[in-house]
């Protein structure tokens, strides 16, 4: 069963994240996941098998699209359709919301989970991902 995240599910799906090389120096995953719990239009589901988290993903709107980040299966559970439900349970929670388009991005460097996005209907948007700092890289 997928089930919404709490709190104390947070140091569980920070080192699922680094496991599975989703962290970077400059977003601490902790409060990544904090600030997905405190937000009204955002949340983390996760799934566990036999107690421990095997799987995540977070989910929030922005107000105009949704959108997913972490998106995390341990590699002893990889291939076996997990990723495919946890994405299809952050669809069902943002329709819920009403939103109708999902967006995500994926690093350049990670085209090994392009194939996998493209099974389950995502496609390449014609898009430029611009950025800026408003408090310093750690």
């Amino acid at each position: 069963m997928i089930e919404v995240l709490v709190e104390d599910d947070a140091v569980a799906a920070a080192a699922l994240w680094e496991s599975v090389g989703l962290t970077r120096p400059w977003n601490d995953p902790l409060t990544d996941f904090a600030r997905a719990l405190r937000g009204a239009t955002s949340t983390v589901l996760g799934r566990r098998h036999d107690g421990e988290l095997v799987g995540t993903v977070m989910v929030g709107d922005d107000g105009h699209r949704g959108w997913v980040y972490y998106l995390a299966v341990s590699p002893a559970h990889q291939g076996r359709g997990l990723g495919a439900r946890l994405m299809t349970s952050a669809e069902e929670w943002l329709n819920k919301q009403g939103v109708v388009k999902i967006q995500l991005m994926v690093r350049e460097t990670n085209q090994e989970v392009m194939a996998f996005y493209d099974h389950l209907g995502y496609e390449v948007s014609e898009v430029s991902v611009l950025a800026k700092w408003l408090s310093p890289r750690a």
